[in-house]
């Protein structure tokens, strides 16, 4: 409870981390802030033609089946790999003055929250220009499943950011899990295709359900079963909280450590 009122206390340095990263994320490039809308268009752009135009598949509108995945997915990824090194990006302002550390992952995850949210706007826009169509009772459950990917990458963010403080090889790592992890779940590929009998171990992946819910509200315009998200939110509040005590007990020795 403390850690909580602490950080409440400070919320105003969260915002200031926050709109310091999404301003500095691309500055001094040419193109500056619309990278955060070519990045993923530019992914979808290449996933696109390796798996419906190289690696033929029967799924109609791959664009947006892989679209309406990819934005959340990069939002995860994002959060943990980079967010692995955030304490050690900021180790200056780490050394010269207080401030709850945790502070850093959470601004660090809320930000790459945000630029999720802005590439959002894109996936609208295609939804839109498209003419596929929007169920706006669906829509409405978008806010539920985000808070639940939210929970469960700060959680993760929390832990890697902590850990790799001491243990640097975590970083890279983290790149090399990311990417197993995204083939384990249904982003380029249809669910359907893995065989039965593993359906109940690949369910096992929290982001599994967590991107069908995505897909359910923004490609197949239908209300998902917010039920599949109960083994997400639960291991997300369970990161969250082991995260949390991993994390204050690390941090006493940070500034000695970087």
């Amino acid at each position: 409870m403390s850690t909580i009122k602490e950080l409440y206390a400070y919320r105003q340095m969260i915002f200031s981390l926050v709109k310091k990263d999404l301003r500095g994320r691309y500055k001094g490039s040419v193109l500056g802030f619309l990278w955060t809308f070519i990045n993923p268009l530019f992914q979808l752009i290449v996933y696109t033609i390796v798996f419906s135009k190289i690696l033929h598949n029967d799924i109609p509108q791959f664009y947006l089946y892989l679209f309406v995945a990819l934005i959340p997915w990069i939002f995860f990824s994002s959060s943990i790999t980079v967010g692995a090194s955030s304490i050690v990006a900021q180790k200056d302002l780490v050394k010269k003055i207080y401030f709850p550390r945790m502070v850093i992952p959470i601004s660090y995850v809320t930000s790459c929250f945000v630029n999720m949210l802005l590439c959002f706007i894109v996936i609208f826009s295609v939804i839109i220009v498209t003419g596929t169509g929007i169920n706006f009772l669906a829509v409405l459950t978008l806010p539920v499943i985000m808070i639940v990917e939210y929970i469960f990458s700060l959680g993760m963010a929390m832990i890697a950011s902590a850990v790799t403080v001491y243990f640097r090889d975590l970083e890279h790592i983290l790149g090399i899990v990311s990417m197993a992890w995204m083939y384990l779940t249904p982003i380029v590929y249809s669910k359907d295709i893995v065989p039965v009998k593993y359906h109940k171990l690949y369910d096992l992946n929290p982001m599994t359900p967590i991107i069908e819910c995505y897909r359910t509200v923004l490609y197949e315009k239908q209300v998902p079963d917010l039920t599949t998200l109960l083994w997400a939110a639960g291991l997300g509040v369970f990161f969250l909280i082991f995260g949390a005590v991993i994390f204050n007990k690390l941090q006493k020795h940070f500034a000695e450590e970087l």
